[in-house]
């Protein structure tokens, strides 16, 4: 099928999952573990022939390591894997929450309901185990979804979609083509101009890509252009444990987006070098008041400013960040309270590391991505970020003129 047959068919299959029940959804997620488990050597095969390509791409300056990093599929991701939709298996059905009932008049109920979005676009850059969290999210979610992934892992993403669709076949009642992949960046451009059927687009990758794709479209884009976190180290922090933070922020996964990329440390803070030589220790190169504290590096590579007080990191937070994730290490309250404020981020942290901003850490199960937009969703979306909802209005029979004309009024009254 073309990209427009394909879109269609998921805005089918999307308008049967808007009903579809709690136990029809934990079926098919069931049946996609089963087969994911059975088949993982022929995925792990698959993923061993992007690796092998990949090799070359690095060598070309095509992709970059920490690109190369993201693309392998091992036990321990495989592990996750499943942990995730067990997880989303468990959690509770986000479709028709009731968040408020309101009676307009005697006999007159208002209820606002969730209600899932239709069809998502998801177009993702290495990482092949985004098939399985964003398919899970999309059916626990009531979501026809259309994924697209970097050529960089063809192989393992066309192996992941053909196990899914394999278990969804075998699911009574399940709709057809709720999960799609497309691989052409034709198909991408394509697929930006299909507002009529696609209602969201996520991109998750590089600040190109997801410039790129919000530039292209008039679809509703939810994501992160970069993922410049930052972290405060408070003069009232404990030394050893706000080194050992930071250490982990970059260097646990540096080329995560949650990885901290500058490090700004008060003057009084006493144990500075310290914390450099930590860093150096660990590979880390420390760049020293860079000339851009915009750049994400997604490497061993830290920016490290001093700064005179809370007020000045919180200003150059945001004046530089993404808001993303910032976190102060401090034991000083009153300046805790003015960053968890005044930082305006999608998540702000104190004493802990920026690599817990993630949706399988956060208990939901998995994530289709991280926003930093201000609207609808912000910060790792789960679940309840691929929903939406609808205004269900039920009467007797009732008519408006009454209330125009005077003769009735409205009670609006919470119930």
């Amino acid at each position: 099928m073309n990209i427009k047959d394909i879109a269609k068919s998921a805005k089918e299959a999307s308008l049967e999952l808007l009903g579809a029940s709690e136990q029809l959804k934990n079926t098919a997620l069931k049946m996609i573990r089963e087969n994911i488990e059975k088949n993982k050597n022929e995925i792990f095969a698959a993923n061993q022939k992007d690796l092998e390509e990949a090799k070359e791409l690095v060598l070309n300056g095509k992709i970059t390591n920490a690109t190369y990093a993201r693309l392998k599929l091992d036990e321990n991701k495989m592990r996750e894997m499943l942990k995730g939709i067990d997880d989303v298996i468990s959690l509770q059905d986000p479709v028709n929450k009731v968040f408020w009932t309101k009676e307009l008049d005697e006999g007159l109920i208002l209820k606002k309901v969730s209600c899932p979005i239709g069809v998502i676009g998801v177009i993702f850059e290495a990482r092949p185990d985004v098939i399985s969290q964003v398919a899970s999210l999309a059916i626990k979610s009531g979501n026809a979804v259309i994924l697209k992934g970097g050529k960089e892992s063809n192989n393992t993403n066309a192996k992941m979609e053909q196990v899914i669709n394999e278990a969804l076949g075998c699911v009574e009642n399940f709709p057809k083509n709720a999960v799609n992949l497309v691989f052409s960046h034709e198909d991408i451009k394509d697929l930006l101009k299909l507002d009529e059927y696609v209602d969201l687009i996520i991109p998750r990758g590089s600040n190109k890509l997801v410039k790129y794709i919000q530039e292209n479209t008039k679809i509703p884009v939810l994501g992160h252009a970069s993922g410049i976190c930052h972290i405060f180290v408070d003069e009232s922090a404990k030394a050893d444990l706000a080194i050992k933070v930071c250490k982990d922020a970059k260097i646990q996964y540096p080329s995560a987006c949650n990885a901290v990329e500058t490090i700004l440390v008060h003057k009084n803070f006493p144990e500075l070098n310290k914390l450099k030589k930590v860093f150096e220790n660990a590979g880390v190169e420390i760049i020293e008041n860079p000339k851009d504290f915009s750049c994400e590096y997604g490497d061993k590579l830290v920016s490290l400013k001093i700064v005179a007080n809370v007020d000045e990191a919180i200003n150059h937070i945001n004046k530089y960040g993404s808001g993303h994730t910032d976190c102060i290490l401090s034991e000083n309250m009153e300046n805790v309270k003015k960053f968890m404020d005044y930082v305006d981020s999608a998540g702000v942290y104190h004493n802990v590391s920026t690599r817990f901003a993630d949706g399988f850490r956060y208990g939901f199960g998995a994530e289709v991505g991280i926003s930093t937009n201000k609207t609808h969703s912000r910060g790792p979306v789960g679940l309840d970020g691929l929903t939406i909802y609808k205004y269900k209005l039920f009467g007797n029979y009732q008519t408006v003129e009454p209330y125009a004309k005077g003769e009735k009024t409205f009670t609006h009254k919470s119930i």
